[in-house]
């Protein structure tokens, strides 16, 4: 995927019809995988510069938000110094406003179209448990079927929870375990049972089945939003 760089609106010249091809290019390639319904990474790395954008427009004072991690003490006195040059310099500012604004705007209905995606294939999801659901279900497996595609996929879950001192996130890690085709041998009971016979660390886990009804791309759209569903269907349970 083509990239930008953290601070690709004040590095190198400050020059708005560059910026404005540097722009278009990555949103061009952002655009054609959101055509193939490919979600991840491009939606999450279009919304983490939206929001950069958006800190700087809103922070520009605060130069740890708005420069790269792990300077040296030296590297960021020099961005400090360079900082406050542009800050100075009406036009640099204004030039760097104006590319700022201009790519907000454009990058606002390339979010909304990855959005809309990531809603419909959400609707798309159901969330089963399987058997009886212990009362911290934070560790287990889940299995996901895409659509009419044979292959189950089995992973092994962990959900934990990361707080900072605005509020509190619950992110999940997971890992694959098996795959398995359904049949009337192979349901996500006997697999669970499998799984306890097979796997002594989690002798009393939680499962969920997780089913879309349309088959997506399973690396770039499905996996990530059942993640997300998933741990959202787990938080609201609890």
């Amino acid at each position: 995927m083509k990239s930008l760089s953290k601070n690709w609106f004040i590095e190198g010249a400050i020059d708005f019809e560059h910026k404005k091809y540097v722009l278009l290019g990555y949103l061009q390639e952002i655009n054609r995988h959101f055509d193939k319904n490919h979600l991840y990474p491009n939606l999450a790395d279009l919304i983490f510069h939206y929001n950069n954008l958006l800190e700087f427009k809103n922070n520009k004072t605060v130069l740890q938000h708005s420069f790269p991690q792990r300077l040296s003490k030296a590297d960021f006195e020099a961005l400090k110094l360079t900082y406050q040059r542009m800050v100075q310099d009406d036009v640099t500012m204004n030039e760097i406003e104006h590319i700022i604004g201009y790519a907000m705007r454009k990058m606002d209905p390339a979010i909304q179209t990855g959005k809309h995606i990531y809603d419909f294939v959400e609707s798309c999801l159901d969330i089963d448990p399987v058997g009886v659901v212990p009362l911290l279900p934070y560790n287990g497996y889940f299995t996901l079927r895409n659509g009419s595609q044979k292959t189950n996929w089995v992973y092994e879950y962990q959900i934990t929870l990361f707080e900072n001192a605005d509020d509190k996130y619950r992110g999940i890690h997971i890992s694959l375990v098996d795959t398995f085709e359904p049949n009337f041998v192979n349901t996500p009971e006997s697999i669970k049972l499998q799984l306890i016979k097979n796997r002594k660390h989690l002798p009393n886990p939680a499962m969920y089945h997780v089913q879309s009804e349309i088959s997506f791309p399973l690396e770039e759209t499905l996996l990530p939003v059942a993640k997300r569903s998933l741990v959202r269907y787990i938080s609201d349970a609890a």
